[in-house]
């Protein structure tokens, strides 16, 4: 009995936690600060609706070793991104200082990042329930938002290896779609 609820217990853990916002909702709206290529603006994600479909991607915490891999996999694949008509916007709730930096040496100011504050973490359902630095850092969790504002597609997984993938081809198949 002891192992069976071993084994339970490790493919429990093995599955992704689940976002709240499920395909059909309602993206909510948001103003922040936010970086790109190490220069500090203001991002609108309804202005940034207006271009197209968003790739929203949270992730735990800049300059860390999975956040910085899954940021440098995203500048690699922008092309294809901006090929199938998505804008690639990653956010954290990191300070923007921070994510200037980042901006630059991880995302290759290719995209941009954004501090993600207590209202958006809240709004989009993405609190880890842990800190670092004394701060709270979000889950690595993936929306594909249409131009609607509706979420078409979530990936909710803290490996960041699929976050890249997964999301391109949720983008080409809204795509196809119309």
């Amino acid at each position: 009995m002891r192992a069976v609820l071993g084994v339970f217990l490790a493919m429990a853990a093995a599955v992704p936690a689940v976002a709240a916002l499920r395909p059909g909702a309602t993206a909510p709206d948001f103003t922040t600060r936010g970086a790109v290529a190490g220069k500090v603006f203001t991002l609108h994600l309804k202005e940034q609706l207006r271009h197209g479909p968003v790739v929203l991607y949270f992730f735990p915490a800049a300059f860390t070793s999975g956040c910085s891999a899954e940021a440098r996999a995203f500048a690699e694949k922008i092309d294809a991104f901006k090929a199938a008509g998505a804008r690639v916007i990653g956010m954290s709730a990191d300070p923007v200082d921070k994510l200037a930096a980042f901006s630059k040496a991880e995302c290759a100011g290719k995209f941009p990042v954004a501090s993600a504050g207590p209202a958006i973490v809240k709004d989009y359902d993405v609190a880890l329930g842990r800190q670092i630095e004394g701060r709270d850092i979000t889950s690595r969790t993936s929306y594909v938002i249409g131009r609607n504002g509706r979420v078409v597609f979530v990936h909710d997984d803290m490996n960041p290896a699929e976050h890249v993938a997964t999301t391109l081809a949720a983008v080409r198949d809204l795509n196809t779609r119309r």
